[in-house]
């Protein structure tokens, strides 16, 4: 029978996330004890706390690359009665291994993107507290391959889609004309590959270039 009121730790630097998040627990009967934005807030929130289960995000300040996985890893090792949920835009593919190293009872691994329904995820919240797993698929796919992943795969269809017209020199006016949305849509999946693809603005690099050149040299591999 489902624990009506499950103690959560939420690991979020978003604010605005943080706060949406905390709503739909609340509204589904769950109890967020500690909320925090850091690693070492999370830390030390689970250690006061020692909720059924502590949400975390991937990446936190101050680097905004791998803190929140190592937080989760080290909560694992020091807490393991604590369910350790990662829910992230991100696959860190070594960290997910060390954090499953001991098994992956109480272990969940979910990317945002993914998941369509407040339900699915508070399921996956109770399943990991008990004692259970949730892990995406995609997650399942890149440990699989021990992270040796295309970068051009990681891209959603659309992004691929908008990449493609890229390679064949069209501007955003144009890709947006011929997948017939706005230009400021295409500018954001122009921004989400760039992201992906590691590439960040600087004076001197063309990332349009290199984007392109990514793409024809991975799709190619």
């Amino acid at each position: 029978m489902i624990n009506k009121h499950l103690r959560v730790v939420l690991a979020e630097d978003s604010v605005v996330l943080r706060d949406g998040m905390v709503e739909l627990l609340v509204a589904r009967g769950c109890d967020v004890v500690a909320t925090t934005g850091t690693a070492p807030g999370l830390l030390a929130a689970v250690a006061e706390h020692r909720p059924d289960v502590a949400v975390v995000d991937v990446r936190m300040p101050p680097t905004h690359t791998d803190e929140g996985i190592r937080a989760a890893v080290e909560i694992r090792a020091t807490t393991p009665g604590v369910g350790i949920l990662v829910f992230s835009q991100h696959v860190e593919a070594a960290w997910a291994t060390r954090l499953l190293a001991d098994g992956s009872a109480g272990v969940g691994y979910l990317l945002k993107e993914r998941v369509a329904r407040t339900s699915e995820f508070v399921d996956a919240l109770h399943r990991v507290a008990e004692g259970g797993t949730a892990l995406d698929p995609e997650v399942v796919t890149q440990l699989l391959h021990g992270g040796r992943r295309s970068r051009v795969d990681t891209l959603t269809p659309r992004e691929r889609e908008v990449l493609e017209l890229m390679a064949q020199g069209h501007s955003n006016r144009s890709v947006a004309g011929l997948l017939t949305v706005s230009e400021r849509a295409v500018e954001k999946h122009v921004a989400a590959v760039f992201t992906k693809f590691g590439l960040h603005a600087t004076d001197a690099d063309n990332r349009r270039v290199k984007a392109v050149l990514t793409y024809l040299a991975e799709s190619r591999s």
